[in-house]
């Protein structure tokens, strides 16, 4: 942070540092978007239509911001240390109750709790938590002062646009309007939070640990990655019930197999090459900018990708393992299909945003593989699942393949700094304990 020096710190908070890295308990907090990203599935899956699609788009949206609070919190001050740890439960414990609400978000069902308002009101309560922490330090800093009242500013609308949409009375429309009513308010609230920080500019604030900021944004990536393999796990409702087949077995590998491609075209190369490109932005204002913009803002379509292809991949293997469906399966459902291969492009074309903004390389067989998928849409339409399936792997396999050879050089160098930096820790900390344990 801009300023860090001259913030009064006390046992309850602590610093943190350039070289800090993700606590387990920030790893503990990310366990609650694990069970977040099943709901924003399930919430989908249970509305199949654009509306419903958009809600839960919406919802994911949301949840990004609630998450990046906690991340931009952890990268200030030591998470595992003084009070925060207990500020992380609270945290937790809203945050777990707003994803408990998530299914009644958009309308109240007969009985029990109001589903909107729950939801409205946890969520600003876990938005508020690192804007309060925020503002305690920035009460002996000027320039953290002025930056905090931007970020308050902008909560408080965000905050009153999220619990008006919560309060539509019942009765002014029918359920229909009553849901696009609040999806609309929603919508405002998102367009809010995101203008916010482009005119903010990081004001105030810039990434303490490059290192920290990159592994915590690359964990939730993991965690959207591993929920796809959890609704591969889950499948649909009756899978359990069904016998083994060879289509059930073929479906799960080629899935593996996407997700696999997904997260080599990630983690490989491109996201430490991020981080080191981090790592350089020495300028405070430079590296809050590449932090909102690289990390923020391009993220989230990075985390929404394989949402959307978990949601696709929901009802695949109900679909391929019935005893009277044909051995490669039904078509795909339209809605199905359009979301599994959504899911993908908007990953592949994310990445390709990436290695524009923050490496200005243009990425051309990712870029590639993302209108291959274009083109091969209206194409899988018209065949079964396996053979929809089978198309969509092969296309993310022989783009990340042919994207890893172009990047050779840049890989090589990459990893070789990746490797000399553990090296130098490890035998900095092998020293360290040598003389102190």
């Amino acid at each position: 942070m801009d300023g860090i020096g001259r913030v009064r710190w006390s046992r309850g908070l602590r610093p943190g540092a350039p070289g800090s890295r993700p606590t387990r308990l920030e790893l503990f907090y990310d366990l609650v978007f694990v069970f977040a990203f099943i709901n924003v599935t399930t919430l989908t899956a249970a509305n199949p239509t654009p509306r419903g699609l958009a809600q839960g788009l919406v919802v994911l949206a949301l949840l990004w911001w609630a998450w990046a609070g906690f991340a931009a919190l952890g990268n200030m001050v030591r998470t595992d240390q003084g009070v925060l740890p207990f500020v992380a439960f609270s945290t937790m414990g809203g945050a777990f109750l707003f994803i408990l609400a998530m299914p009644q978000a958009f309308r109240q069902t007969t009985g029990g709790l109001p589903g909107p308002l729950l939801f409205a009101v946890c969520y600003c309560v876990v938005r508020a938590v690192p804007v309060a922490v925020f503002g305690w330090l920035a009460r002996s800093d000027a320039e953290l002062r002025r930056g905090f009242l931007g970020v308050l500013v902008r909560g408080l609308v965000v905050g009153t646009l999220v619990l008006a949409a919560a309060l539509v009375p019942q009765r002014l429309t029918d359920d229909p309007g009553e849901a696009w009513l609040r999806l609309v308010l929603w919508c405002v609230a998102l367009v809010v939070d995101y203008t916010a920080a482009l005119a903010l500019r990081g004001t105030g604030w810039t990434v303490v640990s490059a290192g920290h900021w990159a592994e915590r944004h690359a964990l939730i990536v993991l965690v959207a990655l591993g929920e796809t393999i959890i609704a591969l796990g889950l499948g649909g409702d009756s899978v359990a019930e069904l016998p083994l087949t060879w289509p059930v077995l073929v479906a799960a590998l080629l899935s593996v197999a996407v997700v696999a491609g997904l997260w080599w075209a990630y983690f490989d190369t491109l996201a430490a090459a991020l981080e080191q490109a981090l790592h350089r932005a020495r300028e405070p204002s430079v590296r809050a900018v590449l932090a909102r913009d690289a990390y923020s803002y391009l993220h989230l379509p990075l985390v929404a990708g394989p949402v959307l292809f978990a949601l696709g991949l929901k009802g695949l293997l109900g679909g391929v393992a019935g005893p009277h469906v044909p051995l490669g399966g039904a078509r795909f459902a339209g809605f199905d299909l359009l979301v599994l291969y959504s899911g993908v492009a908007l990953y592949l074309l994310t990445l390709v945003g990436l290695g524009w903004r923050v490496l200005r390389l243009v990425r051309w067989p990712t870029l590639v593989g993302f209108a291959v998928l274009g083109v091969a849409f209206p194409v899988a339409a018209r065949l079964s699942e396996l053979a929809a399936l089978a198309l969509l792997a092969v296309t993310v396999l022989v783009a990340v393949a042919v994207q890893t050879l172009v990047d050779a050089r840049l890989r090589q160098r990459v990893r070789e700094a990746v490797l000399a930096e553990q090296l130098a820790a490890e035998a900095e900390q092998t020293s360290w304990r040598g003389r102190h344990l």
